[in-house]
């Protein structure tokens, strides 16, 4: 794609066109398909919402992803999170509240913010602030569990609030996903998904993308298996390597190349699916969208962050209001600076540059 894209153009219309084609693959199961056409008409109001801040002045992102705690029960091998000790096996006290939570969730809602991605840590420890999730009708609320913690609890509360929509990790077939995340947990997350196909509930995927699963988890036989237990969106995201050891681990230009190819066929081959992959193709889109841009991340501490692999805050949520942490001297610095739009190897440019976002985040803005 040649020249620079309008990022609040190309965001307002992906939520847009998810929408559409998420009410196109639910028309099956009534009870889904009443939801989303009523949240697509909420998205279209989010959106025209955010047009009028943006010719006010304001830039409003249409996406925020929330890690609502820190404490996991699983140890992945090469973990973002744990190795930038943003992850541990217990809750810290000092961890956003349910009503902190639900306060944001209030802001994000009045901003005209559609999607709220939830992580961790492990979300579903955080049961508490998912029903509060539940209960904000016109945001969608992707949830990237493990899906370990899945149990008829939490099949209640999605049959209840379909804008809660879990998306397991999985890492290819049985022995890469276990070798990751552990011994049983693939059989967990089939376990977890039967149960969601069985009682008709929205549910996707989630797949780190690395040079040896790479052709493994773009492949037919993959995906047709996620399409026969309905799994309805798959979401691809680059392995940003946290150590030099694991450097040669993540995805190249080369295998950057052969994913958009791969995405192009898979799209136009399986129609009732919705695939995403971030980054993406950041050039294509005025660069990084992270710091505000395109989304900006609240750590469960509350620090404004400009995504989960740049985990550097100048300003808390519990000070000041949602709005006002998106103009955050550190956002408005990487926004300005070019950093953004630098050239990567990983899938993370601003962890790749991290030395340099340091330095930014050590002057005084």
């Amino acid at each position: 794609m040649e020249g620079k894209m309008d990022l609040q153009e190309y965001m307002t219309a992906g939520v847009e066109n998810i929408m559409k084609n998420a009410v196109k693959v639910t028309l099956t199961n009534p009870a889904q398909s009443i939801f989303m056409t009523r949240f697509a008409v909420a998205a279209k109001a989010a959106s025209r919402k955010r047009a009028m801040s943006e010719k006010e002045g304001e830039h409003i992102p249409a996406f925020l992803i929330a890690s609502i705690t820190s404490s996991c029960n699983l140890h992945c091998a090469g973990c973002y999170a744990r190795a930038a000790h943003s992850c541990a096996d217990t809750e810290p006290v000092e961890q956003l509240s349910t009503q902190e939570w639900d306060h944001i969730f209030e802001q994000a809602e009045e901003m005209g913010i559609s999607f709220i991605l939830l992580a961790g840590g492990e979300p579903m420890i955080r049961r508490d602030v998912i029903e509060k999730a539940g209960d904000r009708q016109n945001i969608l609320f992707p949830i990237f569990t493990n899906g370990t913690l899945m149990n008829d609890t939490y099949f209640k509360m999605l049959k209840k609030c379909r804008n809660l929509v879990p998306i397991f990790s999985i890492e290819g077939r049985e022995k890469q996903t276990d070798a990751r995340r552990g011994e049983g947990v693939y059989e967990k997350v089939l376990s977890a998904m039967e149960e969601m196909q069985k009682e008709k509930l929205l549910f996707g995927s989630s797949v780190t993308v690395t040079k040896d699963n790479l052709e493994e988890v773009t492949s037919d036989a993959f995906i047709k298996k996620l399409e026969e237990r309905d799994c309805k969106a798959l979401f691809f995201v680059e392995f940003v390597p946290m150590s030099p050891e694991l450097k040669e681990l993540a995805p190249g230009d080369v295998e950057r190349e052969y994913m958009n190819q791969r995405l192009v066929e898979i799209r136009e081959k399986y129609q009732d699916m919705i695939f995403l992959s971030f980054p993406g193709d950041e050039k294509s889109s005025g660069g990084c969208i992270a710091a505000g841009r395109g989304f900006f991340h609240i750590n469960s501490h509350g620090g404004a962050e400009p995504c989960p692999f740049s985990p550097y805050s100048d300003v808390n949520v519990r000070d000041t209001s949602l709005k006002d942490a998106l103009h955050s001297g550190l956002f408005r610095e990487l926004q300005s600076n070019g950093t953004l739009l630098d050239d990567h190897v990983g899938g993370c440019v601003l962890y790749e540059n991290r030395e340099k976002v340091e330095r930014y985040f050590d002057r005084d803005l």
